[in-house]
């Protein structure tokens, strides 16, 4: 079965929703490691409720931010992960681990990409700008940041009245559908890259 390490930042409700549908076995691989750059996040306490196994690597301890990934890589490799997931990760991946990992690598944005991509605050770019539709992507990362191949996406309303929590709750939601459900098509050998695009088979 396909290992997978997940990369959080954060409260980690996208890990979540990934291991509720490990746990219904309907996810068609292993979440086996997750990775945190803070050692006191939400996100490191969801994995250990599951009983997943947490490596916690700060590029804020001395280490640079290559040599924190270089260590991280390792890890990933010594733990057989043949799918890497961005899941609320707040730091840029360095071209390095990048390219020793392109194509087994994707990230959930929260926006309609190409549309605010590169910012940690796309929900408020999305209400500063007026757009009437919102939404997230799920992607393969390649060295220009929210800019690799589209896996899916899911758009939402935008209301007059939304707040940035308000809209970022109704685009979570999707996330936590279109992330696992990316993950699962990723492990049955479905997904495909051509011509800069990704095909899904079947």
């Amino acid at each position: 079965m396909l290992k997978v390490a997940v990369m959080v930042s954060g409260r980690g409700s996208n890990l979540e929703a990934i291991l509720q549908r490990q746990r219904e076995g309907v996810l068609g691989a292993e979440v086996s490691l997750v990775v945190s750059n803070y050692p006191d996040v939400k996100a490191v306490q969801i994995a250990n409720d599951f009983g997943i196994e947490v490596f916690v690597c700060s590029d804020r301890k001395g280490n640079d931010r290559k040599e924190a990934q270089m260590e991280i890589s390792n890890m990933l490799t010594a733990r057989d992960v043949g799918l890497v997931v961005l899941a609320g990760y707040d730091r840029i991946l360095t071209k390095e681990f990048v390219r020793h990992w392109q194509g087994r690598i994707i990230n959930i944005h929260p926006s309609l990409l190409p549309a605010f991509g590169g910012t940690l605050h796309a929900q408020a770019e999305a209400l500063k700008h007026g757009v009437k539709i919102s939404g997230c992507t799920v992607h393969f990362v390649t060295e220009d940041v929210d800019a690799g191949p589209i896996i899916a996406q899911a758009a939402v309303p935008v209301f007059e009245n939304d707040t940035v929590e308000s809209l970022s709750d109704r685009i979570l939601r999707e996330e936590h559908r279109i992330l696992p459900e990316a993950i699962r098509l990723f492990a049955q050998g479905r997904l495909t890259i051509q011509n800069g695009k990704v095909l899904i088979k079947g």
